[in-house]
């Protein structure tokens, strides 16, 4: 069993997609937790996201809302079932949203949406067993750049009739806080190029954003460590409250693997996402 286990490990991260995800989603597909799918918060026919509730909830659950990877441009909320599992079976409800994706829209079309997908759980998440205020947001790769973005910079929030203030945490897998555009797609994503610095998330550090956990594997190669390192010092310069994991041997694939069922015994990703949410819902509580 536990060669079969690895053998599984090393399929999903040597790229393997379908057939990793597939299997990554096995626990999901046969009914491990409750889910509620596809509910509309806008208007588009990508505004739709999974509930993935805890078997039991007595009274309501803390909730957990992930945004997926993708370069902006792919994934679906359909392959990460295994994120809603993950949380769920640990007493969280767990919302994962679709969102328009370039070329459809450019930046900051996917971050709105994010707003408006996290708007709507406030509002609607108490039907559904989850607390409204005890909501932590994460992401991985650019989903990550996208709910760090909504923490930090308050008018995505405002815009939906919402203050940043309604987020208490939030977590970052690998993400891409602080990069300038260089590839053809992304230049067109993001720019003209003095408009980089509203996509940076280290732009709109105040001090007074969300407690962020911010993740990253030393063999990433795809979103550099600068990254993690540039918004921690942005942070930790404005008082803010930052915290990091930094993992050795784990690439950029890696890292959001280790939440499925058959990493998560073996790596501490889950378990520390797991902790840093407990702790601030215990500094909430003694206030």
């Amino acid at each position: 069993m536990k060669t079969l286990l690895l053998s599984v490990g090393t399929l999903l991260l040597s790229g393997c997609t379908q057939l990793g995800l597939g299997l990554a989603n096995l626990p999901a597909k046969a009914g491990a937790v409750p889910v509620v799918r596809d509910q509309a918060y806008g208007a588009d026919e990508l505004h739709r996201l999974d509930i993935y509730q805890p078997a039991e909830i007595g009274g309501s659950a803390p909730v957990v809302v992930f945004f997926y990877g993708g370069r902006w441009t792919g994934g679906s909320k359909s392959m990460y079932a295994f994120v809603g599992e993950a949380f769920a079976r640990r007493g969280y409800v767990t919302v994962i949203a679709d969102y328009r994706k370039y070329p459809k829209v450019r930046f900051p079309a996917f971050v709105d949406d994010g707003a408006r997908a996290l708007a709507w759980v406030h509002d609607h998440i108490m039907h559904f067993g989850g607390d409204p205020d005890r909501l932590f947001i994460a992401g991985h790769s650019s989903g990550a750049h996208i709910a760090s973005l909504l923490a930090a910079d308050e008018r995505y929030l405002q815009a939906q009739g919402k203050q940043v203030s309604i987020v208490q945490a939030f977590i970052g897998l690998a993400g891409p806080y602080d990069f300038v555009p260089h590839e053809a797609d992304l230049i067109d994503m993001f720019g003209p190029p003095e408009q980089y610095s509203q996509m940076q998330v280290t732009t709109f550090i105040d001090g007074g954003e969300p407690p962020m956990l911010l993740l990253w594997g030393e063999a990433d190669t795809v979103v550099w460590r600068r990254n993690l390192d540039r918004l921690t010092e942005q942070i930790r310069a404005r008082n803010g409250q930052v915290e990091i994991r930094v993992y050795p041997g784990m690439d950029h694939v890696g890292i959001l693997a280790s939440l499925t069922w058959f990493m998560r015994g073996r790596r501490p990703v889950l378990e520390d996402m797991l902790d840093f949410f407990e702790r601030r819902q215990s500094e909430v509580e003694a206030i």
